[in-house]
């Protein structure tokens, strides 16, 4: 679309809006009615460790949605010479799992719980075996139960539990409603009715009972709604919450509140069966989608979906890049210090692609990205660890190499299951952080994964990408077309892409790394117990 055409857009109310709360960063983005983004905003930020729980405030949750939002209008009033006062549909998303729990009158009863806490490992276990499925500690059940089992004095007066997409869709619309993909972060669903499982609901209700707790689940989780369903409307309220300047107009549609799973699905074109995404950057996951459900619960694999119910495997790392970029920061300084100047980019550029000219398994050096734990390797806590023995090959490309796999290598653990389990995959896409430099994520992920590994001229985009195209879904759909055939034939029919195939010396490289990095776990355990 040329500039006259996006202007046009813009004043009728053509264009789409989709904002996501990421672990870093929050970022909306504006897309035409070709699906491309026209304009973007962010804004930074970061969890707090308090007392003993990572957290966000929620007055920071709506201090970044407004500078995002803000800063998106300066842009379309700068590019287009308009004022954005409406769009056709929009949509939120925001990082999954976690607990937030409010009373009757909508008043936050403890801090924001972030999926990135590993406190609730008795609920989780206890759940597991209850359900028989796979409830990992950052699920949103896990958190209220184990809130049940330590006899917290908020449970009597929980009216509502949501996630942070949840959370911020009910404020603008005042619908208790999340999309069946995040909803499956928050406690298992049945894909043959796209709703919360019923039996698992039974069992539940009954712990409930056994504790004099007189609410249940039903009464406090939000209704679940699939892709390209109405999920309410913008309202005055809402509309003043999002833009205190006044200028956006209520009653525009929003579609259901996704997670970021399910808006990396959305975003790679892998909603379909035989696909998968990989999305690496503060954490890493996986989300393969499944033509048919594994044989037995695996408690390194999550059963989630799709936005629109499929049956999704997903392996989750609560660590990926946090600490690869601590060590990037830390040349920084010193390149700072000779007074060299390089920009921070360019230098990630730099060191990524050094990693291509290190050994095949790293040298013999070791490293673990632990800044958190890990339940897929039981780790209750995080040491960030990097080890070398007197033989190691300790070089700067060996050393960025070690980093590269090290952020991988606990998706890799989990992934192996799935390659047991004779899981079929037709296409891998990669987006995040991890994939920005050109070929060096890419490669490192297709050696790990032993699979090709695509990279779209749209990867950049993101979950708000992602969650914009669900909103222009419920915008523009026609009849009965499926997620899939919109994707399909309206988003991504001439997209390009790029795609690395592994390359042997690189797979058996890995493999020797994961055999020095499963044998030394206990050192990681050791720093944790020391």
């Amino acid at each position: 679309m040329d500039k006259n055409e996006i202007k046009k857009s813009i004043e009728s109310g053509k264009t789409v809006l989709g904002i996501e709360l990421g672990s870093t960063r929050i970022k909306a983005v504006l897309i035409g009615e070709d699906h491309a983004p026209i304009a973007s905003g962010s804004f930074e930020w970061e969890n707090q460790y308090e007392h003993g729980v990572w957290t966000y405030s929620l007055d920071n949750v709506w201090k970044g949605l407004q500078e995002s939002y803000q800063n998106l209008s300066k842009e379309v009033s700068e590019k287009y010479g308009v004022t954005l006062k409406t769009v056709g549909a929009m949509g939120f998303s925001a990082m999954m799992h976690g607990y937030l729990a409010f009373d009757k009158n909508g008043n936050l009863l403890v801090p924001f719980r972030t999926w990135r806490n590993t406190m609730t490992g008795q609920a989780a276990e206890k759940l597991t075996d209850l359900f028989q499925f796979n409830i990992p500690q950052r699920w949103s059940i896990a958190h209220l139960y184990q809130a049940i089992l330590n006899k917290e004095a908020h449970i009597k007066d929980i009216s509502h539990q949501t996630t942070l997409a949840g959370y911020v869709h009910w404020k603008l619309t005042g619908q208790k409603v999340l999309g069946v993909g995040e909803a499956s972060g928050m406690f298992p669903i049945d894909s043959t009715i796209n709703d919360y499982d019923k039996k698992m609901l039974g069992q539940f209700n009954e712990q409930l009972k056994a504790e004099n707790i007189t609410w249940t689940l039903q009464d406090i989780l939000p209704k679940v709604l699939v892709a390209g369903e109405s999920a309410g409307t913008l309202t005055e309220e809402g509309a003043k919450l999002l833009d205190p300047s006044g200028g956006l107009k209520a009653g525009i549609p929003l579609c259901p509140p996704e997670g970021d799973a399910g808006t990396g699905m959305v975003a790679t074109n892998s909603v379909a069966e035989r696909t998968g995404n990989v999305s690496a950057g503060t954490s890493v996951f996986a989300m393969i989608v499944l033509e048919k459900a594994l044989s037995k619960l695996y408690p390194e694999i999550d059963m989630v979906t799709t936005p629109t119910g499929k049956p999704v495997a997903m392996v989750h790392a609560n660590n990926c890049t946090s600490d690869l970029n601590a060590w990037v920061g830390l040349f920084h300084e010193f390149t700072n210090a000779l007074g060299v100047e390089i920009s921070q980019s360019k230098l990630f550029e730099m060191l990524y692609k050094s990693a291509l000219a290190g050994d095949a398994d790293g040298g013999g050096l070791l490293a673990y990205n632990y800044l958190s734990g890990e339940s897929i390797t039981d780790l209750t806590e995080g040491r960030p660890l990097f080890i070398r023995t007197p033989e190691s090959r300790f070089t700067l490309p060996n050393f960025m190499r070690t980093h590269l796999f090290s952020s991988v290598g606990t998706l890799k653990i989990g992934m192996d299951i799935l390659s047991q389990e004779n899981v079929k995959l037709d296409q891998l896409l990669g987006h995040g952080g991890f994939f920005k430099t050109e070929g060096v994520g890419q490669k490192i992920m297709a050696a790990a994964m032993n699979t090709s590994v695509s990279v779209m001229e749209t990867a950049g985009e993101g979950g708000a990408w992602g969650m914009a195209l669900l909103a222009a879904y419920v915008l523009n759909k026609t009849g009965n077309e499926t997620l899939e055939d919109y994707l399909n034939k309206k988003v991504f029919a001439n997209e390009k892409s790029s795609t690395i195939a592994p390359d042997k010396k690189d797979v058996d490289g890995f493999n020797t790394f994961m055999e020095r990095y499963k044998a030394g776990l206990g050192i990681e355990r050791a720093a944790v117990e020391g």
